[in-house]
């Protein structure tokens, strides 16, 4: 260990094994000290902090620099830090390592880059709820925390958006050498490598002091019952949680043996009983977690057919209660703890893991012999202390129960516990106002702007009339080969039924999306909408521009007139329009009333549609020729050649084949 007088703290750990060198950067600081405002902020910071290179070379000049050295220096973030890693071959350090330096030092943050990340993080938050079992586990985080906790939050749309580039330099002002320990593996000698970081760091002056941890704030949901609808699965996640512990709590060691007791794989008494025995798990585990700074949550899940959710339930109740009643016995004990320390033996058989655990506790402020006392502590426990840990911390009363799941399939309605409080896992929109905050309310002039366009498609009367409309034509969409033409035939039933056909080179594809269920239809049969895809789906039909026309009198839609802005040579003027949480703009001719240009926020950015052709059609002014481009790519486009105003419908148009 070395400490500089910058506050910088050095590890070196010399392993000759093969000729390599590896270094890691550990800076404190991250997503639990950003505002709620900027949630997602550390995740974008860390990666355009790479991808955007350095003030004298550009990502894409290091990632050339780098792979024809097979070296590479990479970044991310975290909830408490961020990292620079360096991997290189030993006879490379010299000329790499100074990159290693710069990024620490002098990164660009080029825009372009953060718009990647950007788009890339909208693409996770529109698949957050795809996924049952991640789904659960971050809504159960919330409840043993807090919604509101730095601990539970999560990026939105809206908070993604407001993440510039200033922000990230911000950020990267607590990257300073006091704020950091930098680790160093490999095949070199000590005394050159200290003589090199030296040389490298301390002239490096110090900067503000992060603090260690701040408060947890945890404001946990109340006890109860707490429920996610996910009608499109056929198994059910449970969760049970509470407050944990922090890891420096005298009790901790015996809580690791009464966590492998209960939750330690099939040895263990949930697996045992409720998997092996009565048949009822998936996979199950759980028990009093902590973290290195703050409390982690007690926290029990379990994975089981739909059928047998509520007596899933009651097995996890009564294991949970036996933790209260059932002695420990001398076999649990004994097979616990060799389980335990059997497996410690691999958490330091390289020289790399032991250099990080030694990081670690330095971070963490834990004494520098901590590992070396583990087993003897573990050894120490008795059957006495985890019975007395069990009833310590272990809180029956004080569970929160989630369930994640179909509550038609269940064997008995969830209501049967007490009162549910179902949790809504929507989406926030993209462009949509932060949690809590409601849309402005339509003004004159918005009203006026927006019944402009009513006017120029046709009239209040002759939209009202339009019950369906079914439009054929031909499609340009992106492929990671190029742009590819397609025929496409779309269906609407107002206000919420779509039916699309798109036939292809490789075959015919259908996407239907009505209230009740979104379904696609190939070649290899139907198959459920994803969550985000179905959602994505109900969002574009409340921004259709006939459903907007016939809701511009409804107080759920909002009509705001916002200043003017050029397309070609009209000087249009920009309506934003809230359709029930979808906003957008729409940039409108004054003069006509036509829409000249859509501009929309989507998971790839921001979405914007040119409408270049317009036609009439049994009475109506409608679109027939659109140019898009997304994320500031080119998106496609499209030529109607067909418009049918309330056409026959099949009775099964909208129906999921069997």
């Amino acid at each position: 260990r070395v400490d500089l007088p910058n506050g910088m703290t050095i590890f070196l750990m010399e392993d000759h094994e093969l000729p390599l060198i590896r270094g890691t950067a550990r800076i404190r600081g991250g997503s639990r000290d950003v505002p709620a405002g900027k949630a997602g902020l550390v995740g974008i910071y860390g990666q355009a902090w790479r991808t955007g290179g350095t003030e004298t070379k550009t990502g894409d000049q290091l990632d050339d620099f780098l792979e024809s050295r097979a070296a590479s220096v990479e970044t991310n973030g975290g909830d408490d830090s961020a990292f620079v890693r360096l991997d290189v071959l030993k006879g490379d350090f010299d000329t790499v390592f100074p990159v290693f330096v710069d990024l620490l030092q002098h990164p660009a943050f080029r825009q372009e880059k953060i718009d990647l990340a950007r788009t890339q993080a909208n693409t996770v938050i529109a698949r957050r709820n795809d996924d049952p079992m991640s789904l659960g586990s971050r809504e159960a985080q919330k409840l043993g925390y807090g919604a509101e906790s730095a601990y539970a939050r999560q990026p939105e749309y809206a908070t993604i958006a407001s993440v510039t580039r200033d922000d990230l330099l911000a950020f990267h002002s607590r990257t300073v050498p006091n704020n950091m320990i930098l680790g160093m593996v490999g095949d070199f000698d000590s005394k050159a490598m200290e003589a090199k970081l030296r040389k490298a760091f301390e002239p490096w002056p110090r900067g503000f002091e992060v603090p260690k941890a701040p408060p947890a704030d945890t404001r946990p949901a109340k006890p109860g019952v707490y429920f996610v609808t996910k009608d499109d699965v056929t198994q059910s996640n449970i969760y049970l949680v509470h407050e944990g512990i922090v890891r420096n709590n005298p009790d901790y060691y015996a809580l690791v043996v009464m966590n492998e007791i209960l939750g330690g794989g099939f040895s263990g008494r949930l697996m045992n009983d409720i998997r092996s025995k009565m048949g009822l798990a998936y996979g199950v585990s759980g028990g009093v977690n902590s973290e290195w700074d703050h409390p982690g949550l007690f926290r029990v899940w379990m994975g089981t057919k739909s059928g047998s959710t509520m007596e899933s339930i009651n097995a996890l109740h009564v294991e949970i209660a036996n933790l209260q009643t059932a002695p420990f016995t001398k076999q649990e004990l004994t097979q616990a703890k060799d389980s335990i320390l059997n497996a410690f033996v691999f958490t330091m058989d390289s020289k790399a893991k032991i250099l990080n655990q030694q990081m670690t506790l330095a971070f963490y402020s834990y004494p520098a012999d901590y590992w070396d006392q583990y087993a003897a502590q573990i050894e120490k426990v008795t059957a006495e202390d985890v019975g007395r840990a069990a009833k310590k911390y272990v809180h029956p009363e004080n569970i929160r129960l989630l369930v994640v799941g179909k509550e038609s399939d269940f064997d008995k309605k969830l209501s049967t516990l007490g009162p549910v409080t179902p949790i809504d896992v929507t989406i926030p929109e993209p462009g949509a106002k932060p949690a809590g905050a409601q849309p402005a309310a339509s003004t004159p002039e918005g009203i006026a702007l927006a019944k402009k366009v009513e006017g120029f498609v046709g009239g209040k009367a002759a939209i009202a009339g339009v019950q369906a409309i079914r439009e054929a034509g031909t499609m340009s969409i992106r492929t990671p080969q190029g742009p590819m033409d397609v025929e496409m035939e779309s269906l609407t039933r107002f206000p919420e039924s779509h039916r699309q056909v798109i036939k292809t080179p490789m075959g015919e594809m259908t996407m239907v999306s009505t209230p009740e269920a979104a379904f696609m239809i190939t070649p290899m049969g139907a198959q459920d909408m994803p969550g985000s895809q179905r959602q994505a789906i109900r969002t574009e039909s409340r921004q259709e521009m006939l459903n907007v026309l016939k809701n511009i009198d409804n107080p759920a839609y909002t009509f705001n007139a916002t200043g003017a802005e050029k397309v070609g040579d009209v000087n249009a003027q920009v309506l934003e329009v809230n359709a029930d949480g979808a906003a957008f703009k729409w940039l409108v001719d004054p003069a006509s009333g036509r829409i000249l240009r859509k501009i929309s926020q989507g998971r790839m950015g921001e979405s914007v549609t040119e409408y270049t052709e317009w036609k009439k059609f049994g009475g109506l002014n409608l679109p027939v020729a659109l140019s898009m481009t997304s994320g500031g790519q080119p998106g496609g486009g499209g030529k109607l050649t067909t418009i049918e105003i309330n056409p026959t419908i099949d009775a099964n148009a909208f129906a999921k084949p069997k």
